[in-house]
């Protein structure tokens, strides 16, 4: 006798956490919206098929293995969710410090070309 071929997922196969498929879909949803134009973009960035896109997107399923790294490649939002949800936020952090010195150099410099402007001899 065959046995029953179904849907089914086995009793011993990993299930996706609840949490993670809401989390990303909130990070996604804060970094794209809701539209169309983020279903478009996320298929652009991962290749997936929009029925697939929208499900990441109202939490009901999250994107995993290749999808999820080419949407941490495009979006800061869910590679900080992701950090999260595996308890690294010293890493996020990091990353927030580097973003940071490099404004303010930026800033620094733009400041430091202003005063230069400002300082030049005015004639009358």
């Amino acid at each position: 006798m065959f046995p029953k071929t179904g849907r089914k997922i086995p009793a011993g196969a990993p299930r996706e956490s609840p949490g993670y498929a809401a989390a990303i879909a909130e990070a996604l949803r804060a970094d794209l919206g809701s539209s169309h134009q983020a279903i478009k973009t996320l298929m652009r960035w991962t290749g997936a098929k929009e029925r697939t896109v929208k499900n990441w997107l109202s939490g009901a399923n999250g994107p995993s293995g290749e999808h999820l790294l080419e949407i941490i490649r495009n979006s800061d939002l869910v590679f900080g969710c992701v950090l999260s949800l595996v308890d690294r936020r010293l890493s996020l952090s990091n990353r927030k410090l580097e973003e940071l010195r490099d404004l303010l150099q930026t800033t620094t410099h733009l400041l430091s070309e202003m005063t230069k402007v400002q300082e030049l001899p005015r004639s009358h």
